[in-house]
């Protein structure tokens, strides 16, 4: 029964896809046509117009038939039931605002039931709609769309005035592509199928433009740039395509709508999302911020310069940083610093300044990124340096923990930091599976893991670091050894090591897969992989190296060494930290004029990030300080 169950599902799928699309786009239209038309034959319960009301009521009757039909479907009942109203309606002389309610409601369910295609596939090309529309439509509707053409007083049904403006507010795009492509039965209007349907969608776009002015369009254009929750409202081509004023109306306003429109329907580009990673994003991004700040929005202006650094450059910092990382680091501060003027109220020419050397830097950033600028040796050198640099912090703090353990002569607890590392090495991969093939990973979703794990690292190491200190003195460890150690060492203290071992080491492989997965997408995919295997093969060695002579060390000197490594590997941290979520957006940023950025050491320009790494100096020399007490006193 299953398998007769799914058949019958099949079977019914299938004849949904065979339907009869010239059938479901003609009812559309008619329906459509209905919607628009109807008031030009009743009002006020009475015939205005006895041609046209034969018209209604004939397409009313046309649409019934169409949809009785179609392949059968749950909602075909549903719909012939809601022809057979329509008829009704129009038959008892309904208003037209009921008539277009009824027309407008079946006309969507049709397109739930049998889907059409809504959409062109790109923009329309208006120009290639301003050519067609002349050598096919102006000799009856006029070269300015108002039904006035050379043969239209020849024609025993008048063309549509595409510059009326009360019609025009009731018809989308989809609407006059259908008309362009089915024609109108019992009128001059022909099908014009034989166009392509580029073609089809050019002209009708630029014939729903008529009825709306360039001073309306450029109204429209400063609305659409400056107000997030219109364009948040028409967010691709398929809901512009589809979407007639009244409707937009609704929402926005009848005079908000009229002008969107009117710039929308000539750039119809403009609504078409571009990708993540784009300069183009960034630079549209800052020009709208400021657009927002000279009308004194403050809050939006800020929203999109955090936008236009998450969503428009940072994806990108990754392949620049291998091809030219001082670029990447001068591009970074400066949109940290357009963040922060806009934060201190700056005046709006400064801010506009502050654009024009974005856009400056921006064009060396897109020589940077253009294919002629790769080469096999830039891969090479790229992959090498980002995994030598990003996994020689790891590594560190790996290779220290492990050589504490052999000291401790605590071998059972060695399973737990390998497996910490290993896991962080596995997550890594699934990150990248996501990131390249599932659903990616946001700007801020990077920032904020690569600052919160950045933070957290440096607030353990920093307690371990003053730990080691504290048992650098060879008589302090033995006491250590003889009373603590079978309760430090606990298996609580076990998972904790585990616990910090991978999350140092995913930190760092999470930053490098982005890099990577920018690097590959060049493809010299072998190139690549030969970089990060030498890269690999050095950490290896320095592995060994650190592994083999710290069993040599004096355990004073080891813990000693250790507590400076851990030290200086706090500052670090916390600097990285607080300028990744600088960058995330949350916390602000004050930068430091004529202040250098080492960003390997987590230095970075600005009050914030410096100061993180004040108080960790300072907490780093404190607790030096009390250790260094505690002995003294012990020893007395």
């Amino acid at each position: 029964m299953a398998v007769l169950a799914a058949l019958l599902c099949m079977v019914g799928i299938s004849g949904i896809a065979r339907a009869d699309t010239a059938d479901v786009q003609t009812a559309w239209r008619l329906l459509d046509y209905v919607a628009v038309d109807y008031g030009g034959a009743v009002s006020g319960g009475r015939v205005k117009s006895a041609s046209e009301f034969a018209e209604m009521t004939e397409f009313a009757a046309s649409v019934s038939t169409r949809l009785a039909a179609l392949p059968p479907t749950p909602a075909r009942a549903t719909l012939t039931a809601g022809a057979s109203r329509l008829q009704g309606v129009i038959a008892a002389k309904g208003t037209p605002e009921e008539v277009a309610r009824i027309a407008h409601g079946l006309a969507a369910d049709l397109l739930k039931a049998y889907p059409v295609p809504l959409a062109p596939a790109k923009a329309p090309d208006l120009a290639r709609g301003a050519t067609l529309f002349a050598q096919n439509c102006a000799s009856c509707h006029g070269m300015t769309g108002d039904g006035h053409g050379p043969d239209a007083s020849k024609l025993t049904t008048p063309p549509i005035a595409f510059s009326d403006v009360k019609r025009a507010r009731q018809r989308s795009p989809f609407a006059l592509y259908q008309v362009i492509e089915q024609g109108i039965d019992g009128t001059a209007m022909q099908s014009f199928a034989i166009l392509p349907s580029a073609d089809r969608w050019a002209l009708a776009f630029y014939a729903g433009r008529f009825a709306f002015s360039d001073a309306q369009a450029a109204e429209g254009e400063r609305l659409w740039k400056s107000d997030a929750s219109l364009r948040r409202a028409i967010p691709d081509l398929t809901a512009l395509a589809g979407l007639t004023p009244e409707t937009l109306a609704k929402a926005v306003g009848p005079d908000k709508a009229d002008v969107a429109i009117a710039y929308l329907r000539r750039h119809p580009e403009v609504v078409i999302p571009k990708p993540a990673g784009s300069l183009s994003v960034a630079r549209d991004k800052l020009q709208r911020s400021l657009a927002a700040y000279r009308s004194g929005d403050r809050h939006a202006a800020q929203e999109l310069a955090l936008s236009a650094y998450l969503d428009g450059f940072e994806p990108l910092e990754p392949m620049l940083t291998a091809r030219d990382a001082t670029l990447m680091g001068h591009i970074e501060s400066a949109m940290g610093e357009f963040r922060a003027s806009l934060q201190q109220g700056r005046p709006a020419d400064e801010i506009a300044t502050r654009i024009q050397v974005l856009d400056g830097l921006f064009d060396d950033a897109d020589a940077a990124l253009s294919p002629d600028a790769a080469s096999s040796a830039s891969t090479f050198l790229g992959a090498f340096t980002i995994l030598l640099r990003e996994g020689l912090e790891a590594l560190l703090i790996v290779v220290a923990m492990i050589a504490f353990l052999r000291k401790a002569e605590r071998p059972e607890v060695l399973p737990y930091v390998h497996g910490g590392w290993i896991g962080a090495l596995a997550a890594g991969g699934l990150t990248w599976a996501v990131a390249t093939y599932a659903i990616g990973i946001s700007g801020a979703s990077r920032e904020l893991t690569e600052g919160f794990g950045s933070l957290f690292a440096a607030v353990v190491l920093l307690s371990v670091g003053i730990w080691m200190h504290g048992k650098a003195q060879a008589d302090q460890w033995q006491r250590y050894i003889r009373e603590k150690l079978s309760r430090a060492l606990s298996r609580q203290s076990a998972w904790f090591l585990f616990g910090l071992a991978f999350i140092v080491v995913y930190r760092e492989v999470f930053e490098t897969i982005l890099f990577y997965a920018a690097l590959w997408t060049q493809g010299n995919g072998g190139i690549m992989l030969a970089g990060a295997g030498s890269a690999v093969l050095l950490l290896g060695l320095i592995a060994w190296a650190m592994l083999r002579y710290s069993r040599d060390l004096p355990i004073a000197k080891f813990f000693a060494y250790s507590a400076w490594l851990m030290a200086l590997l706090t500052i670090v941290l916390a600097g990285k930290g607080v300028s990744a979520l600088q960058e995330a957006g949350i916390i602000d940023i004050a930068p430091l004029s004529g202040g250098i950025r080492v960003s390997v050491l987590g230095i970075f320009p600005t009050v914030q990030s410096m100061g993180a790494q004040l108080l960790m100096l300072v907490a780093v020399a404190g607790g030096f300080i009390l250790n260094r007490r505690r002995a003294v006193v012990a020893s007395t």
